[in-house]
């Protein structure tokens, strides 16, 4: 199986389908589900896809915001889990960071879930003590099923 990676827009309905297929569906609060996803996939800055090569299936997604001079804020990947594994992730990733403006001139941040903390790490990210956040959204447990 072999795969292309693209920039591409895909609509909320699209990604959600995906969603259903991946880890990712946990990272989203409930409140105004659809609207959010929405702007989300309107919005990033950077919206990379993975599809099989040969059917066009969607299998990867990674979005960025970005202000191609400093810094990158890598918002979303997913990989669908009967392709995890196979190097898509790390692909998009280094993409992703590509377009932005590389290694040498863009830092890369990303909220991790602990889950993915091994695949992060493998990649050469670190944890960092100098990010701060404003969060007073109350989150509440939910799953894209």
């Amino acid at each position: 199986m072999t795969c292309v990676i693209s920039e591409e827009r895909i609509t909320a309905e699209e990604y959600i389908e995906f969603l259903k297929q991946t880890d990712l569906g946990s990272q989203y609060p409930k409140e105004r589900f659809y609207e959010r996803i929405s702007k989300l996939v309107k919005n990033a800055t950077i919206s990379l896809v993975a599809r099989d090569d040969e059917t066009g299936e969607l299998i990867g997604v990674c979005f960025g915001i970005t202000d191609y001079a400093y810094w990158l804020f890598m918002t979303d990947l997913g990989v669908v889990r009967k392709y995890q594994g196979k190097g898509i992730g790390t692909a998009l990733v280094k993409k992703l960071h590509q377009l932005a403006g590389g290694k040498r001139d863009i830092i890369m941040y990303s909220c991790i879930n602990e889950g993915a903390m091994g695949f992060y790490e493998k990649m050469g990210m670190s944890r960092t003590n100098d990010v701060m956040c404003y969060n007073d959204i109350e989150w509440t447990d939910f799953k894209v099923e």
